[in-house]
């Protein structure tokens, strides 16, 4: 039988802004449509893993961003400590991905070769570009590959039975999307291939992308890889947090996405 996982969205960051912000050309209804900013915890027997590591306070500062609860706290709250987590996927290498890379001490890294290569090259060049990275985050992991704690990825990986990777690019060049086998089904831990569920139900991609064609196909990528619709679970949108259960009773920012919605999601 196919393993089985439980996944936590967990918020930790929020930014106010309007729907314009959110599409390739905008929206003419401009109303609100903020982002919550998560990290996403995937456990089972013998496997401690996250989706992304996030940003820490002086990060969120220095960009606008309103921390809700630093990643660590968020973390225990559901009961994970971050010494403990083994395997860490980065769905891609931008700040609010990558960061707080001194807060896991055992894990290793799972990227696609072509991310690293993309944040590492003549790309770089470009402010418009490198500014959705953090030198920091790019150095550390290089540190982290010179000490056997990086494993690169082309295209589709098993991490573990029940969990695996998809190079989707699109966002950015090595974008990868996860696939969870849970109590429900494949749940797919989209990422950054869909912020909100407008980008993908709408097929209007987001206005930070490395290729328009890339993202648009992804998504295609993503309903195959699903159980159902419902199965997808966009990286930023503040209606997951709202449609799913509380990971423990009296948990604010913390929702269990293995479980099904308690009210039907767009």
């Amino acid at each position: 039988m196919e393993a089985v996982y439980e996944i936590c969205a967990v918020r930790y960051a929020h930014l106010y802004r309007t729907a314009s912000h959110n599409f390739i050309g905008g929206d003419e209804h401009d109303g609100p449509m903020p982002l919550d900013y998560y990290v996403w915890t995937i456990t089972g027997e013998g496997v401690c893993m996250l989706l992304d590591t996030g940003f820490d306070a002086a990060t969120g500062s220095a960009r606008g961003r309103q921390l809700v609860q630093p990643v660590e706290e968020g973390l225990r709250e559901v009961g994970i400590d971050p010494a403990a987590v083994t395997d860490i996927i980065v769905s891609h290498m931008h700040y609010d991905h990558a960061g707080n890379h001194w807060l896991f001490p055992r894990a290793r890294y799972h990227l696609q070769t072509e991310e690293m290569a993309h944040c590492t090259g003549s790309a770089m060049c470009h402010a418009a570009i490198r500014a959705t990275y953090e030198a920091a985050d790019v150095q550390a992991m290089i540190g982290k590959l010179f000490t056997g704690r990086v494993v690169y990825h082309d295209g589709t990986a098993q991490i573990a039975p029940g969990i695996s990777v998809h190079r989707v690019g699109g966002h950015t060049r090595g974008l990868q999307v996860v696939r969870v086998h849970t109590r429900r089904g494949w749940v797919v831990l989209a990422a950054d291939a869909a912020h909100f569920y407008a980008n993908w139900r709408q097929r209007r991609p987001f206005p930070i992308v490395d290729s328009v064609p890339d993202y648009l196909d992804a998504f295609g990528i993503i309903e195959s890889l699903a159980s159902s619709p419902q199965h997808v679970i966009p990286g930023h949108d503040p209606l997951v947090l709202a449609s799913y259960p509380p990971a423990a009773p009296g948990l604010a920012n913390a929702v269990r996405v293995d479980l099904p919605p308690l009210r039907p999601v767009p």
